[in-house]
């Protein structure tokens, strides 16, 4: 990668922090959407103190929009060796999509970009959702790895924004590829998910590794490729959770008690 930061070893989790953010203008025309703050703090901080919580030691966040402030605000290492309570401390490398292609890459594509970075089992999470109870746990990473699916997703109840779900969940623990139409529930997928380095490979992703020709590419239509395969599980989050994608969103999480 000609302008990824590589940090020692490979990361054991991408934050995704790329897009644009269209519909939280005009208060992404100066600022990443992951950088606008919930209760005193930036989105993507959220996930970062959680995942140093959790004892993870390196993270890889992609960029596009506005992208160099997202590492002059983060830097190398978080939290900075000069303050936070945090005993682990993340190693922090870049993927900088804007200076390499003038602009993101969609989530696959992204993903595939980064991936020479990542290790064989890495979470998955995007930028600008907020769940402030999620655990990135260490035993859901052993559990993933030794199940021998592609992907593992977190699924919550759908939101006002999204009636009609993303994926279904059989009671074997498999995440479904059910049409809208189709009977039985489906629910939205959080953009937590843990994926392992197969998933973006043949069959279900022609992108070669380190993605050198920039090719855009969206994520869904490779998990449900990977779901009617049968190597997609899941399970639902009940916590809370929230898609910051308005003003209004935003302004609703800031108006309630510090989590």
């Amino acid at each position: 990668m000609t302008s990824a930061s590589v940090a020692p070893g490979r990361a054991q989790a991408m934050v995704l922090a790329a897009g644009r953010g269209e519909r939280m203008r005009p208060l992404t025309d100066l600022t990443p959407k992951p950088l606008l703050e919930v209760q005193g703090k930036p989105l993507l901080q959220w996930h970062l103190d959680a995942l140093a919580q959790s004892g993870w030691r390196q993270a890889l966040i992609n960029t596009a929009w506005l992208g160099e402030q997202i590492p002059a605000r983060f830097g190398r290492c978080w939290p900075p060796a000069d303050g936070g309570a945090l005993q682990t401390r993340l190693e922090l490398s870049y993927s900088m999509e804007a200076h390499d292609f003038g602009g993101a890459l969609e989530t696959a594509g992204g993903i595939a970009r980064a991936l020479p970075l990542l290790a064989d089992c890495f979470w998955i999470v995007a930028g600008d959702v907020h769940l402030p109870g999620f655990e990135f746990s260490p035993a859901a990473m052993e559990r993933f790895a030794a199940s021998g699916k592609l992907a593992h997703l977190w699924l919550v109840p759908n939101p006002a924004h999204n009636p009609k779900g993303d994926f279904g969940l059989s009671e074997q623990g498999l995440a479904l590829n059910l049409p809208a139409d189709a009977p039985g529930p489906r629910h939205t997928y959080s953009t937590i998910g843990l994926y392992r380095r197969e998933f973006f490979g043949a069959p279900h992703c022609a992108i070669p590794a380190g993605n050198p020709q920039g090719i855009r590419a969206a994520l869904a239509p490779l998990l449900r490729s990977a779901m009617d395969a049968g190597q997609v599980s899941a399970e639902l989050w009940l916590g809370d959770w929230t898609d910051v994608g308005t003003p209004e969103r935003l302004a609703q999480l800031n108006q309630q008690p510090s989590s």
